[in-house]
């Protein structure tokens, strides 16, 4: 028999009227999401979109900091710029089409080119990219921590 586990991320929305929306999750601060700009919202919240590509950035930033962790890969810093690209796809729906990643890494110089390698895969074990049918494009950054001297 096996035995696997099974995960929930529960969430909640309530819509609110004018193109907002309220999302809520047990333990979690409300956020409210409005329709962006470009799809004649009023703007200046976060979006579906703009959560959507958080989500693929938030989560390749801990799965690449737990792979590197599990390899020795020392970590020194980590941040990452996302893009997410929205047109028409191939079957002619507006969607998303690619997401964009750039992290940037600082780790020490022996580790360098171990890092790159890990950083151009990690999006594969990431939960959230594998969720998806759109490409996601990883773009490292990687440099040695250069060392201060007294």
């Amino acid at each position: 028999m096996t035995i696997s586990k099974d995960f929930r991320f529960p969430v909640s929305v309530v819509f609110e009227g004018e193109r907002l929306a309220t999302v809520a999750a047990p333990d979690l601060d409300p956020i409210t999401v409005a329709v962006p700009p470009e799809f004649k919202g009023p703007g200046g919240r976060w979006s579906p979109e703009h959560l959507l590509v958080a989500g693929v950035a938030s989560c390749y930033a801990v799965t690449f900091a737990a792979i590197a962790e599990r390899r020795g890969i020392p970590l020194h810093s980590l941040s990452i710029t996302a893009t997410g690209h929205v047109g028409h796809r191939d079957d002619g729906r507006m969607g998303f089409i690619a997401i964009e990643l750039t992290p940037r890494i600082q780790t020490d110089e022996d580790f360098v080119d171990a890092a790159e390698r890990t950083a151009r895969a990690a999006h594969t074990a990431c939960i959230v990219s594998s969720a998806l049918s759109v490409p996601v494009e990883v773009t490292p950054v990687v440099r040695a921590t250069e060392l201060a001297f007294a």
